[in-house]
């Protein structure tokens, strides 16, 4: 079969050359279009429930949300594992599920136990379950910084960063921190209220059926048609103040007359400070599971360069973690070791091979090689981040033994005076034939080391598992070139010599190597010992 590979592909030597040079294409658009993240996901399918109870106690919290919560998850299929945090009005509970499950099934799971149970939690408990992210899902962190007020800073991030960065593609969620979130305060005064013979729960009462727009019906004007409605709508501390509680006998008592009208903010259970120098407001943008890294951080970039505009005056945002740097200096490592380890296999083909076209023939397996990964990588779903890409350097120089090989057994050949009978594409064609065996024997004997990494489970797999892969990939395109490309350009870019010429390097080293066998040969006894 391998036989008939080589004799195919030298049959038609210019489909191949055109074939390398789509796949060629296609490997450097599937390479641009590669998520790229600093590392590999390598956490489960998880759903977070986060719920807020207003004054309770952690033991509060844990008795009276998360125990009936718990007791309703549990048996869930495919559930890995449950654990809770019960923190003072906070309660965080978190569901993993098996490697493998559809992240949006478990979630409708979730959804449907959790309101099961949603009628026997405390009225003033809100929330839900979190975005779908992952714990290294933090993309983009910045504060908000000038000379306006915490509760100001807090305002424009609420109202106008946070939507405008939620509509970025691949964005969960965008989290505000710090600062005051504005409200307006109704302090009812005792002595007021007893003298008009109202209660708290009166007062609460008229603001919840004021503050609120109604339809009055249509009002036809010839053949037009006016919609009436009723505006009452709480917009400001004035709207509210103005709300009326009780009107009777030609008089009206409005909350100002039995209240303390103010703004105010709800209760902070933290804060965020900077460089130890005060408080600050932050935002975290948090990425949706899956979504490419790289991408996400662009989109968000732009997103900012567009509000900077519409900022007040002398508001500024300060970014103090970028992922993409992350992803640069991991990525580029990687990328400099590939490059290095590639100047240093094709100047060791120079010195060894001592045939510039020859060495340059053995080099470009490098570079497609590495592009038919891309190109299976991108069909597969794995992304471009330090483990794959670092297994990719450390096959580097594995990638060029078929091609080593083969070309060496051409040059060897056609500078053979014994084979001048022989025609070029029948000399070419016989040399890769017999080496063909034992190339591939070589290279699959290599991917079989690395199959067992394949089989790991959990972290492990999932953070050594790219390696992996992206190993055996390059490995199995390498080997498919050896017999397809590599003798093609062989036949196009090698010639006849008259003899056939050792490189410099090898001149040195044949002869001292010989005298060292024939040594180690006279004393088999002290070579077997010394092994």
């Amino acid at each position: 079969m391998l036989r008939r590979l080589v004799e195919q592909a030298l049959a038609f030597r210019l489909a191949v050359i055109g074939i390398a040079l789509a796949l060629a294409g296609w490997g450097g658009w599937s390479f641009a279009n590669l998520p790229i993240d600093a590392f590999p996901d390598i956490s489960s399918t998880q759903v977070k429930i986060i719920l807020k109870a207003p004054g309770m106690t952690p033991e509060e919290v844990e008795s009276r949300v998360i125990t009936p919560i718990e007791m309703e998850m549990l048996g869930i299929p495919d559930q890995a594992n449950l654990r809770s945090v019960a923190k003072y009005a906070i309660a965080d509970i978190t569901i993993d599920f098996k490697d493998g499950t559809d992240i949006y099934w478990a979630r409708s799971q979730i959804a449907e136990r959790l309101s099961n149970v949603s009628g026997d939690l405390p009225v003033t408990v809100e929330g839900g379950m979190a975005p779908i992210s992952t714990p290294l899902s933090d993309m983009y962190m910045f504060t908000v910084e000038g000379p306006q007020s915490l509760a100001e800073k807090r305002r424009v991030l609420d109202w106008m960063l946070r939507p405008a960065l939620r509509a970025v593609p691949g964005v969960a969620d965008v989290n505000a921190l710090g600062g005051f979130v504005e409200t307006f305060e109704v302090r009812p005064d005792n002595a007021a209220l007893s003298a008009a013979g109202l209660s708290v729960e009166d007062l609460r009462s008229a603001i919840e059926s004021s503050n609120r727009n109604d339809g009055a019906g249509r009002l036809k004007v010839g053949e037009e048609s006016l919609i009436v409605r009723a505006v009452g709508a709480v917009r400001s501390l004035e709207d509210l103040s103005s709300v009326v509680v009780r009107a009777a006998g030609g008089s009206v008592l409005r909350v100002s007359d039995v209240a303390n009208v103010r703004t105010g903010a709800l209760t902070r259970y933290g804060a965020v400070t900077k460089n130890g120098k005060g408080e600050a407001v932050q935002g975290l943008v948090i990425g949706l599971r899956g979504a490419d890294a790289s991408k996400v951080v662009s989109g968000v970039r732009a997103r900012l360069d567009e509000i900077k505009t519409s900022l007040p005056k002398g508001m500024a945002i300060d970014v103090f973690y970028d992922r993409s740097d992350l992803i640069g200096r991991a990525v580029g490592t990687v990328e400099s070791a590939l490059l290095e380890a590639t100047v240093l296999v094709v100047i060791l083909l120079l010195l060894f091979l001592g045939d510039v076209r020859a060495a340059i023939i053995v080099a470009l397996a490098l570079p497609m090689a590495a592009l038919l990964t891309f190109i299976v990588m991108g069909s597969i779903g794995l992304t471009a981040n330090l483990m794959s890409l670092g297994g990719l350097a450390i096959a580097v120089g594995i990638l060029v033994d078929g091609a080593v090989v083969v070309v060496e057994n051409v040059v060897e050949r056609l500078s053979d005076p014994k084979h001048r009978y022989q025609s070029k594409l029948q000399a070419v064609f016989v040399s890769a034939a017999e080496v063909a065996t034992p190339v591939a024997s070589g290279m699959l004997i290599i991917a079989l080391v690395f199959l067992p990494l394949l089989t790991l489970e959990g972290l492990e797999g999932k953070l050594f598992g790219p390696v992996a892969l992206t190993i055996i990939l390059s490995l199995m395109s390498a080997l498919l070139l050896s017999l397809t490309l590599i003798p093609v350009l062989a036949y196009f870019g090698l010639k006849r010599a008259e003899g056939h010429h050792e490189p410099w390097l090898m001149r040195q080293i044949g002869p001292r190597y010989h005298s060292l066998l024939e040594k180690a040969f006279a004393n088999r006894r002290l070579v077997s010992a010394l092994r």
